[in-house]
């Protein structure tokens, strides 16, 4: 069994951030991944990023996973990409295996930064070929460079539905319609922009109620909402279309911390179930830290924040850097992530931090 003082589980911008961090400061690092590509979500993502040049503005989603990859492994970080972590014990150790081993890696200090998966909704004909959600859908597209239909209906207007119909719109598809429950966007003014002079329309107060079709999908019932969003009779509209992509929400991936050991506590603002945690990101399992979606769903670039400060501290527990130091590094973190965290969105996700970290 091979020994490190840190091992990091998932390689998108939160675990990414924290391997870095620590390598950089003299750490033995293990960055380990399910994906075969490094960043996460980034790999999938064609769009450029909004803020500032330490959030790595202006680059486009998969050139930042493969930019921190460079750094990772610059920071002499051992990558172990297309590797799935199934076990995690008490002793520091972590099982994972690829298609043809299954290995045993023990650290010191563990950072689990593994994500959220994407939410579903349940109604008549959700489990037809054609309705999947907009993750997999930006996937087939911007991956694997195939369109997974043509006639589209997205439902949810948050950034993600709104970013993914736009490029779905890039590859040539025909989206009909984003339905919205909610009486106003979830999303940023500037991408509703973009789809809008596309020519699709956003219908907000509306969803799905279900899906018709024999072998696969072949048209949706679309109906308003009241203000308990509840279908109004008499409301209803049917829609063709042979894909049906879901951008409804996403729910940390907490499987490992359960196993771990780790408490857990409800937070609605930051996606459900999450790891408690503190201020420097550390569980309540001495050797376990967590960041990034798994700590709560917010952006891509809070995630990096996050993990760079799990990072830090790991580096600071590891007797690497002094607590001076630290707290200089941890105060920069924390600084950026206020500022990310303004504007109602962040805030409501700030205060519900706040609530996680007094729990």
């Amino acid at each position: 069994m091979k020994h490190y003082d840190l091992i990091v589980v998932g390689a998108g911008p939160a675990g990414s951030g924290a391997a870095i961090e620590a390598g950089r400061r003299g750490a033995s690092v293990l960055l380990i991944d399910e994906n075969d590509r490094p960043g996460g979500q980034l790999s999938k993502q064609i769009h450029k990023f909004f803020g500032s040049q330490e959030h790595h503005a202006g680059t486009r989603g998969f050139i930042i996973g493969q930019a921190l990859l460079r750094e990772a492994q610059e920071a002499k970080v051992e990558i172990r990409l297309g590797w799935r972590v199934w076990g995690i014990f008490p002793d520091g150790s972590v099982t994972a295996a690829n298609d043809t081993e299954s290995v045993r890696f023990h650290g010191a200090l563990i950072v689990l930064a593994t994500g959220a998966s994407e939410n579903a909704l349940s109604f008549p004909g959700c489990t037809l070929p054609g309705v999947m959600t907009a993750g997999a859908a930006q996937t087939f597209a911007n991956v694997h460079h195939v369109l997974p239909g043509h006639d589209f209906v997205m439902v949810g207007s948050g950034n993600v539905g709104l970013i993914v119909t736009y490029q779905l719109l890039q590859a040539g598809a025909n989206v009909k319609a984003i339905l919205e429950a909610a009486p106003k966007l979830s999303g940023y003014a500037v991408h509703a922009g973009k789809v809008r002079r596309a020519g699709v329309p956003i219908m907000l107060q509306h969803t799905v109620v279900r899906a018709f079709g024999h072998d696969a999908l072949e048209a949706v019932e679309v109906a308003q909402v009241d203000d308990h969003f509840q279908p109004v009779s008499g409301t209803g509209s049917v829609i063709p279309c042979d894909t049906l992509c879901l951008a409804v929400g996403l729910t940390p991936r907490i499987e490992l911390a359960r196993a771990a050991g780790c408490a857990m506590v409800w937070s609605g603002p930051l996606g459900g179930m999450i790891p408690r945690h503190d201020r420097h990101m550390e569980s309540g399992q001495d050797r376990i830290l967590v960041a990034g979606d798994l700590a709560g769903i917010e952006e891509a670039s809070t995630a990096l924040d996050e993990g760079r400060l799990a990072g830090i501290r790991a580096a600071f527990r590891l007797g690497l850097i002094s607590s001076a130091e630290y707290e200089e590094l941890r105060t920069q973190a924390q600084e950026r992530l206020d500022r990310l965290r303004q504007g109602p969105f962040g805030e409501k996700r700030r205060l519900a931090k706040e609530e996680v970290w007094r729990a």
